[in-house]
C-alpha cells in the first residue's frame, strides 16, 4: 500500500485559551468556558481542512494515534471522523494500520470537469443580462483573489476562486442546480490547490479568464461567457490528459 510518514501540522483551530461567556449580572460573575464543538467533529475538522489544503497530501498514511494526539483528544472520536471522512472519498481505511488520503485520480477531474461544464455553462448563460448585484459581487471576489494570489495563499485563493464560479450557478435560483454544484464544492477545492501547488503559472490564467468571464456579463454577450467558461474549466481536463496549455 503505498504510504509514507506523516508529519503531524499543528492545530489552528483549537485554542488552549478558554473564552468566557456573561450570563448577566455583576461583572465577573456568571462567566463559564465556551463549549467546544464535540471532539469528532474537531478532528472531522482538522484533517479535511488539512487533506483539501495538501498539509495531508494524497498517499499520506495517517494513524489513529497520530491525530488523537494532534487535536488533543482520545482515539474513539478519530475512528468516527475517519468513518465519515471514508465515506466522503477522502479517505481510504486499512485496519490496525490508519487512512490513506486518497489521490486525486485523473477519473475523479474527469468527471468533476464533466459536471462542471454542463451546470456552468447552463448558468452563465442564464445569469444573462446580469444583475449589478451579482457583478459588484463578482468583482469582489475577482480582486479579493488577486491580493490572495499575490501572497501565495493558494489555499484561499482556490476557494475565492470556487466562490466565483458558484456565485454565478446560484444567480440562476435554480436550488436543485445549486445543491448539485455545491457537491463537488470538496474536490474543486482540492483540485484547485494541487494545480496552483504544481503550476503556479495558471493562477494569472484563472484571473485573467475570470476577468474575462466578468467582461463578458457587463457586455451581456452569453455566447462569450460561454466560451470562456468552456475554456476556462476544460483546462482541467486537459490537464488530466496531459494536453495542458
Amino acid at each position: 500500500m503505498p504510504a509514507r510518514a506523516m508529519t503531524t501540522p499543528p492545530v489552528s483551530t483549537t485554542s488552549t485559551t478558554s473564552t468566557t461567556i456573561s450570563t448577566g449580572g455583576p461583572a465577573g460573575a456568571g462567566t463559564h468556558p465556551a463549549k467546544q464543538p464535540p471532539a469528532a467533529e474537531r478532528v472531522y475538522a482538522h484533517v479535511k481542512r488539512a487533506v483539501l489544503d495538501r498539509r495531508y497530501e494524497g498517499g499520506t498514511l495517517l494513524t489513529e494515534g497520530e491525530l488523537a494526539e494532534a487535536v488533543g483528544v482520545s482515539r474513539t472520536p478519530v475512528r468516527e471522523a475517519l468513518l465519515k471522512l471514508e465515506v466522503e472519498g477522502l479517505l481510504r481505511l486499512y485496519p490496525k494500520k490508519g487512512a490513506l488520503v486518497l489521490p486525486v485520480s485523473a477519473q475523479e477531474i474527469a468527471d468533476v470537469v464533466e459536471t462542471r461544464l454542463l451546470v456552468e455553462t447552463h448558468s452563465v448563460r442564464k445569469a444573462v443580462p446580469a444583475p449589478a448585484a451579482l457583478l459588484a459581487r463578482l468583482r469582489e471576489l475577482l480582486d479579493q483573489q488577486r491580493v490572495q494570489a499575490a501572497a501565495g495563499d493558494f489555499a484561499a485563493a482556490a476557494v475565492t476562486d470556487r466562490c466565483f464560479h458558484a456565485e454565478i450557478v446560484r444567480s440562476g435560483g435554480n436550488e436543485i442546480l445549486s445543491r448539485l454544484y455545491d457537491q463537488l464544492r470538496d474536490r474543486q477545492l482540492r483540485m484547485g490547490v494541487a494545480v496552483m501547488h504544481s503550476h503556479p503559472d495558471r493562477i494569472a490564467k484563472t484571473l485573467a479568464e475570470h476577468e474575462e468571464i466578468l467582461a463578458a456579463l457587463v457586455a451581456g454577450d452569453a455566447d462569450a461567457a460561454v466560451a470562456v467558461v468552456t475554456r476556462h474549466v476544460g483546462w482541467f481536463r486537459d490537464l488530466a490528459r496531459g494536453e495542458v496549455r
